[in-house]
């Protein structure tokens, strides 16, 4: 049996690939507040801003909570030998 992926990867694969729909879905599924309100504050500043630099910056407040989070959950991944 293939586990679940976590929500962070998820997150991040959405987010990379643009699939916003599955990104909504995510965020209003997880159990990570943060996480969820990270994902609506892009996803509307992507729809409703007017503002390129408000995009960005929410872009990347969720990439860089996603990084933390996966730091935290799989620390292995990160390791440095």
């Amino acid at each position: 049996m293939i586990p679940e992926m976590p929500d962070y990867d998820k997150a991040l694969y959405y987010t990379i690939w643009g699939q916003w729909d599955n990104l909504f879905l995510l965020m209003s599924r997880t159990d990570d507040d943060l996480l969820a309100k990270k994902i609506e504050r892009f996803l509307y500043d992507y729809h409703h801003s007017s503002s390129q630099k408000n995009v960005e910056q929410s872009h990347d407040t969720l990439l860089y909570y996603l990084e933390h989070a996966l730091q935290i959950s799989s620390p292995w991944m990160y390791e440095v030998e």
